[in-house]
């Protein structure tokens, strides 16, 4: 025996599973999914956005009866705090969630230059690859004292440079410039951090660290350069001793090469007597000389 029970459907229950796929600068996307599964009709959801630093609410609806929901949140801004609430039209239990959006990017080539009683700080325009960024909303300098370990604010600029003044010698300083911070210093860009000595040479730590390289790599590279040269002069002298070898070899081969047995034939010096050495040269006959024939 058996028996079929059907659940009814409890449209007073919250979403569930709510959690961010992915999050950029000026956007979030969100899945979730249906109070219970396989619904059969349409369901109404409500997605409520609450921005924690400006203080606003949002609310968006979203009509589908797929088994798993996936929402785009836009118009967010970079570096924002957000509360996402999301439940059923009817008003139903909740199920809430925290993001934060990814805030604009460093600046790029800060770089220092050294007046007579003064500092410059330079970088390059945060509008060349931040589409979202204004000039209009500038950027905020702060400078770190190592010896005193004292965090100073000093100010913020619409252009692309900053004059720093009034350094103590032998104070080591750390600079950052960053995208304005808005609404309370809640929304604001990553900095980039600039070294300065107090020998006036300023550089970024990422710099330095390649300047280290490149120092190595100029002492490495003659050093290698040399071994290579040094191992090519070698094989050459190997190489034309062989080829030396081998000609002699062969000179020698031939001079000893007998046509008739179709070999070269060598003499191991025991045979070679005295007799031979003390034995005159025969170096012809001449003519007025008669020959007998025995």
């Amino acid at each position: 025996d058996y028996v079929v029970v059907k659940m009814i459907p409890d449209n007073r229950l919250p979403p569930r599973h709510l959690h961010s796929v992915h999050t950029g600068k000026t956007f979030a996307v969100i899945k979730w999914e249906p109070p219970y599964d396989s619904p059969d009709q349409d369901m109404l959801y409500a997605v409520a956005v609450k921005d924690l630093v400006r203080k606003t609410d949002k609310i968006y609806k979203v009509k589908t009866r797929n088994s798993t929901v996936e929402y785009t949140i836009k118009k967010l801004e970079p570096g924002g705090k957000y509360h996402v609430i999301v439940q059923l039209g009817n008003m139903s239990k909740e199920t809430s969630m925290k993001i934060n959006t990814v805030p604009l990017s460093a600046p790029d080539a800060l770089k220092i230059i050294t007046e007579n009683d003064h500092i410059l700080l330079f970088w390059k325009s945060l509008a060349l690859k931040e589409s979202n960024f204004n000039e209009s909303r500038g950027y905020e300098i702060h400078m770190f004292d190592s010896l005193m370990n004292i965090t100073a604010y000093l100010g913020n600029t619409t252009e692309n440079f900053f004059k720093v003044s009034n350094l103590k010698i032998g104070h080591n300083y750390s600079f950052t410039v960053q995208a304005r911070c808005l609404y309370g210093g809640q929304m604001c860009g990553e900095p980039a951090t600039l070294l300065y000595d107090e020998l006036g040479t300023g550089e970024d730590s990422s710099a330095s660290k390649s300047g280290r390289t490149t120092d190595v790599a100029a002492i490495v590279v003659p050093v290698l350069f040399l071994l290579l040269v040094t191992l090519g002069i070698g094989f050459v002298v190997l190489y034309m001793r062989h080829r030396r070898l081998q000609n002699s070899f062969t000179a020698f081969a031939n001079s000893h090469y007998s046509s008739r047995l179709g070999s070269a034939i060598f003499s191991s010096g025991d045979d070679l007597g005295d007799e031979d050495d003390e034995a005159p040269m025969i170096t012809g006959f001449s003519d007025d000389v008669p020959m007998v024939i025995a």
